[in-house]
């Protein structure tokens, strides 16, 4: 009886062992799975770990876009009269980040070839989104003064380095999951310098081409800028202003010296300015007026609004120089822009451009209605402006 009892605890105990056994393998199975090396990427452009589904190697690959940087620039610093080469620019770019981003990843040239069809389903909705945030950071009539500040390219290309950033990890994602047909978005990927396919993009290709777009604005800029004031234009200005804007601002500046992360010395700053903001409408570019004897109407049709001129000026109210700190010109010159910019921003985010409209309105009625009077009956004046009517430059 005790004998029995005795082979029977032995079987449960060995039972038990095994079971404990069983689960630590299943555990350090599962360790190994999740840090042993092999990774994945996955659409959203995480990192993650997965079954051998399908196995991508990548390979050392170098970044080939062919582009002139002065057609770049120019497109860049003139996006609305540029539109359609600012599309192809994007286009030409986003297929060479991903036929980098093909050749890293060693795909064969059968889904090579495809690359350009994915990307065209996508490319139509991508443009445009570019293109409106590009201009919304952009105030592109502020071409002079970015000019005379020199930082005319510079913004540009910081407003596209911005814009690019938002979009390009989506874009690539997107496309080459596409691409390589996998339902649940997961590859393994072995090789040397393992990266997801938007990194590699974003590392590989859009900054070293930012980084070459902003070499050559800053050399474009210094030439424009030194060269602005030795140029004389004259002609003939025909503008109507209807808005001006008078504003105050100021800035506060602290400039410190660090020795060895210590902070030795430093150099307060206050300098405040006034602004006079003129908007309005430049007629010598778009005028026109129309008799519509059907309808009995007398149209006027204005150019969008714009801004006419924006004097702005700074006054140094406040500067302790530390002892260790020298205070250059691009110190100043810096703060300056920064409260034009801000005078600018603040003026489109109380809608002038539309303030500038209903002025404009009430002073063509003030000159126009004795003249349509004078046509006929009946006759009613209507203003338009050339923008709003789908009319291009």
């Amino acid at each position: 009886m005790a004998e029995g009892s005795s082979r029977k605890s032995s079987i449960v105990s060995n039972m038990f062992m095994l079971l404990i056994i069983s689960i630590l393998g299943v555990l350090g199975y599962k360790y190994v799975q999740n840090n042993g090396g092999l990774s994945s990427f996955t659409k959203s452009g995480g990192l993650k770990t997965i079954p051998e589904e399908m196995k991508i190697n990548y390979v050392p690959a170098d970044f080939d876009f062919e582009f002139e940087d002065e057609n770049a620039l120019a497109i860049l610093a003139n996006p609305h009269r540029y539109h359609r080469e600012f599309d192809n620019l994007i286009r030409n770019f986003n297929l060479a980040l991903l036929g980098h981003v093909a050749n890293r990843m060693a795909l064969p040239d059968s889904l090579k070839n495809r690359l350009p069809a994915e990307y065209d389903q996508h490319h139509s909705y991508l443009k445009q989104l570019y293109f409106n945030d590009f201009t919304n950071i952009r105030d592109t009539t502020a071409n002079l003064y970015e000019t005379w500040y020199n930082n005319e390219g510079k913004s540009a290309v910081e407003a596209m380095q911005e814009v690019a950033g938002k979009y390009t990890c989506f874009m690539v994602n997107h496309v080459i999951t596409t691409l390589l047909e996998n339902s649940d978005g997961h590859f393994m990927v072995t090789g040397r310098q393992i990266d997801t396919p938007c990194g590699i993009a974003m590392t590989e290709g859009l900054a070293p081409l930012i980084m070459r777009l902003q070499n050559r604005a800053a050399i474009n800029d210094f030439s424009r800028s030194k060269g602005l004031m030795k140029e004389k234009v004259e002609r003939v200005v025909a503008e109507l202003a209807t808005l001006e804007i008078r504003d105050k601002k100021g800035i506060s500046k602290q400039l410190q010296t660090k020795i060895w992360g210590f902070n030795v010395s430093s150099t307060d700053i206050e300098i405040s300015a006034i602004s006079i903001l003129k908007v309005g409408f430049r007629l010598d570019e778009y005028f026109d007026i129309n008799l519509d004897s059907r309808k009995r109407r007398v149209k006027v049709t204005l150019p969008e609004p714009t801004i006419l001129s924006h004097e702005v000026y700074p006054k140094v109210d406040k500067m302790d120089i530390g002892w260790m700190r020298e205070v250059n010109t691009d110190d100043f010159n810096e703060n300056f822009n920064i409260l034009r910019s801000e005078f600018r921003r603040d003026a489109y985010a109380n809608n002038v451009m539309e303030k500038a409209k209903d002025q404009a309105t009430e002073i063509m009625e003030m000159m126009m209605l004795p003249l349509v009077a004078s046509v006929g009956n009946g006759y009613t004046l209507e203003v338009n402006y050339r923008g709003s009517q789908g009319v291009l430059n």
